[in-house]
């Protein structure tokens, strides 16, 4: 059974690389004035985002199938460095639950690497299968007030609760150009914190991933983002 990748295997992977990317800052977001609530809190994003040296936090992600209505559950933690004038953008999870996965992106590029398979999955970002999902939830924490518009229309939904009850804005974004997802929401704390992100995708399956635990601006080496595995004894595969 582990001998075999079936297209679902590889569909999950790479899903978990597009939720992973929307909240780091995977991707490429003219500016539009913004007033009232919006205004105020793209603009507290928009300082967070220039804040922001560093991140590390626990991570959950829940996948939602909408023909089946069935979902799975994936915790970890993840470590999260932003792009800079000298370096690209950093970011790496390391699932826990329900099985043992490490996944890293540098740039626009990324590696899931699977112990129980032995396998690495390895690519660019914008072509991995079901951008829905690597469209997820940690791209909007290295993502500016005026890239957030620029790819977006942006629309205040409202003040919301998360599960832990921490107080949050909902904002829900609608992509500009045609995608491989037709909706993201956005839930942001007063800080100007992307808690969390969920994707709708065109087939009305979700991915939603929530931070928690989240400590900011702690000093990460870069050497935490090689994933340490042998070449000789994985199986390499293309996404």
């Amino acid at each position: 059974m582990f001998g075999i990748i079936s297209i679902k295997k590889l569909v999950r992977a790479t899903v978990a690389v597009s939720a992973f990317a929307l909240v780091f800052g995977i991707i490429s977001v003219s500016t539009v004035s913004a007033q009232g609530p919006l205004g105020t809190i793209l603009n507290r994003m928009d300082a967070h985002y220039k804040g922001l040296s560093s991140l590390k936090s626990d991570v959950t992600m829940v996948k939602t199938d909408s023909v089946l209505n069935e979902s799975d559950t994936f915790q970890g933690t993840t470590s999260f460095l932003p792009k800079s004038n000298k370096r690209a953008m950093y970011a790496r999870i390391d699932w826990k639950k329900p099985v043992v996965e490490h996944i890293v992106v540098i740039g626009d590029k990324y590696q899931l690497y699977r112990p129980s398979l032995k396998q690495v999955i390895e690519g660019q970002t914008g072509k991995a299968k079901n951008n829905a999902a690597a469209g997820g939830a940690l791209a909007f924490v290295s993502m500016s007030k005026d890239q957030l518009k620029a790819n977006y229309f942006v629309k205040f939904i409202g003040e919301e609760q998360l599960s832990g009850g921490k107080g949050t804005v909902h904002l829900e974004l609608t992509p500009k150009v045609k995608t491989t997802y037709k909706l993201a929401d956005l839930w942001v704390d007063g800080d100007g914190m992307p808690l969390q992100a969920k994707i709708t995708e065109n087939n009305n399956d979700t991915t939603t991933v929530l931070l928690s635990n989240v400590q900011k601006n702690a000093a990460i080496q870069t050497s935490l983002f090689t994933l340490d595995y042998d070449r000789k004894k994985v199986k390499i595969i293309k996404g």
